[in-house]
């Protein structure tokens, strides 16, 4: 079957002697003949094909292979003083003037107070009280550290220690500390220890302070301690913290038997009423194990001990 003819051409049955010259061809009517073969195309005897069509071939801070290296700097640019600026002002005012620019920018001296448990603790009608402060002062590399914990009760009776250290930074997040530590005691011995510790935050920000405790008898001892806290709000934090102690050898007049010697585990809930200041509520277990728990038998104590607690926490 013949085709039809709109179907066969397009334009069948178009008057196309109507349209006009310039809409069937653009160029109609121009004379090409007078142009240049540059004028004509822009590229016409061009070598394209050594053009590098990619980016261009400068330095940058990738520095990859293949690229051509910076010049070296010329032997006049480093015939100068070290700095500058001692060409212009002096060498003797700029080297005060550094000074002054490290002490406030990264060399800056700094003291705290903490505060970290201040409570009273209830057991089966038995009140006692317990304290844990510490404190520090320097940079942030070099510190002096000093810390005292202990307890005592209501009648007068308290026992703890103090201790005076070198604190200095060997990671962004771990110090390494060395000094003394003095016990005292209302009955008995108050040994004096060599200190080695490691002080710093763990992964999953738990705060550890771990030290190892030489005492002027020879009697090793030690001790770990990790706390850890959870916001519950933006004021509101639960603190878990466990403390383990441990001793190398027996020391009767102490108390204290070979291996682990003490353990705790506590929780505490705190509001923070400001950032320095915040009260809390919380419950601690503690237990004497192994020959130190015969020993506080024999004592006429006992081993293990659940308490209710009330105190403070702060720094300043």
């Amino acid at each position: 079957m013949p085709a039809q003819p709109s179907t066969a051409d397009p334009h069948a049955g178009h008057d196309m002697p109507t349209t006009a010259p310039s809409q069937s061809d653009p160029h109609a009517g121009h004379d090409m003949s007078t142009m240049s073969p540059s004028q004509a195309d822009p590229h016409a005897g061009h070598d394209m094909s050594t053009m590098n069509m990619g980016p261009p071939d400068v330095p940058t801070s990738a520095d990859d292979e293949g690229r051509p290296r910076q010049p070296p700097l010329p032997p006049a640019a480093l015939s100068g003083p070290a700095h500058a600026a001692d060409a212009i002002w002096g060498a003797d005012q700029m080297s005060g003037a550094r000074d002054v620019l490290r002490r406030e920018n990264g060399d800056v001296r700094a003291t705290a107070v903490i505060v970290d448990r201040l409570e009273v603790g209830f057991d089966d009608g038995e009140e006692g009280w317990a304290w844990d402060v510490a404190g520090w002062t320097g940079g942030d590399i070099n510190r002096f550290w000093w810390k005292s914990e202990g307890e005592g009760d209501f009648d007068g009776e308290a026992e703890g220690e103090v201790q005076a250290l070198y604190s200095r930074a060997i990671s962004p997040f771990w110090d390494v500390q060395a000094g003394v530590r003095q016990d005292f005691r209302e009955n008995g011995e108050d040994p004096t220890h060599l200190v080695l510790g490691l002080q710093g935050l763990a992964p999953y920000w738990w705060e550890v302070d771990a030290a190892a405790f030489l005492s002027t008898e020879g009697d090793l001892t030690a001790r770990v301690e990790a706390e850890y806290d959870q916001r519950v709000t933006q004021r509101l934090i639960l603190q878990p913290r466990v403390e383990v102690e441990a001793s190398a050898s027996d020391v009767p007049e102490l108390g204290l038997g070979s291996g682990f010697t003490h353990v705790e585990a506590g929780v505490r809930l705190r509001y923070e009423i400001a950032k320095e200041f915040a009260p809390y509520v919380g419950v601690e277990w503690s237990r004497e194990l192994g020959d130190t728990a015969d020993f506080t038998r024999a004592a006429g104590g006992e081993p293990e001990h659940t308490r209710f607690v009330i105190g403070l926490k702060a720094w300043f």
